[in-house]
């Protein structure tokens, strides 16, 4: 596949955090490429890290025996909710990369097993994220297999402006297509599923929300078991808007294939992009509601601007 495309990097200088874009069909291929990137790092002396469906992880160990430098990690071990991968790769990178030594890995995201528009979107998100978790991480390099088989054109351009290069012919091409720091366009939320339940909320009603989201959820199948977690994630967001969105919020909630949603609106602003994405420090003074709601939650979508202020989406999955 020839893609003519070069980053937003000024002139002569490269990413300092290497993400590359790996299209293509079939085994062959998938290995040819990937191969290429870990001999590459073993010649250099580097770390791999190796997060991909199993059937690829076992084409890739039958052809990496006794290597004490690759280490294949499951790559479910984050679960399905993409807020929680960056914190997975940091922690990876962490155990791996002794000192100063560079650290490569290869992290093929499982497109197809997308649950809806709203996970495949996060997906797509959390892969132009990792550009910003790991900008000042020269010594960590990414390369992201994508399947290409099955000739969509659009979504294949779609992951592709989320990241700075592209790994074609055994060479790192740079993405002129590439969503730089303040161009990445989110997916409009749809409007909620009639019937939907709807609370305003402010100091002091935080027990009400806990009930009204507890209440709907088990109408709606939520497994009694998740059902605390739930709770747990909507104290937090509710607390947030109250403390940081201006005193006040709108909660709503309803079912939608199979999965129950509950909606915070409110006036504040979340500057941070990375916010709830990575792990919390013992010292770290606040920040945590919205990591503990990625944690507890099957999806978390968050829409923030100045001017309209903020929405967070909880999603939980209802078992069919």
């Amino acid at each position: 596949m020839s893609v003519p495309l070069t980053s937003k990097t000024p002139a002569g200088q490269e990413p300092s955090f290497r993400h590359e874009l790996y299209p293509y069909r079939g085994d062959t291929q998938f290995l040819t490429g990937t191969l290429g990137f870990i001999r590459e790092a073993l010649d250099a002396g580097e770390a791999i890290i190796i997060a991909v469906p199993a059937d690829k992880a076992s084409l890739l160990r039958e052809e990496l025996t006794d290597e004490p430098a690759v280490t294949f990690v499951e790559a479910s071990a984050a679960g399905a909710n993409p807020g929680r991968h960056i914190a997975a790769w940091t922690a990876w990178m962490s155990e791996q990369g002794e000192g100063d030594r560079p650290v490569r890995g290869i992290g093929e995201t499982a497109w197809r097993l997308a649950r809806n528009a709203a996970h495949l979107s996060e997906l797509r998100y959390n892969e132009w994220l990792l550009n910003r978790a790991f900008a000042r991480s020269p010594a960590w390099s990414m390369l992201c297999p994508y399947d290409a088989a099955d000739e969509d054109r659009s979504a294949l351009r779609s992951v592709s402006r989320c990241h700075p290069l592209i790994h074609q012919d055994g060479q790192s091409v740079r993405n002129e297509g590439f969503l730089s720091a303040d161009d990445y366009v989110f997916d409009a939320l749809p409007d909620p599923c009639d019937p939907f339940q709807e609370l305003a909320y402010t100091h002091g009603d935080l027990s009400a929300v806990r009930s009204k989201v507890s209440r709907c959820a088990a109408d709606a199948g939520v497994p009694e078991d998740r059902l605390p977690k739930l709770a747990v994630a909507v104290t937090e967001i509710a607390t947030n808007s109250i403390r940081h969105g201006g005193g006040r919020g709108t909660l709503r909630s309803w079912t939608q294939d199979a999965t129950f949603l509950c909606e915070f609106r409110d006036a504040g602003y979340i500057s941070d992009q990375l916010a709830g994405r990575t792990r919390p420090t013992a010292e770290q003074m606040g920040g945590r509601g919205l990591w503990l709601a990625h944690q507890l939650c099957d999806l978390v979508e968050i829409r923030s601007t100045r001017d309209q202020g903020t929405t967070v989406r909880l999603h939980m999955d209802i078992p069919q």
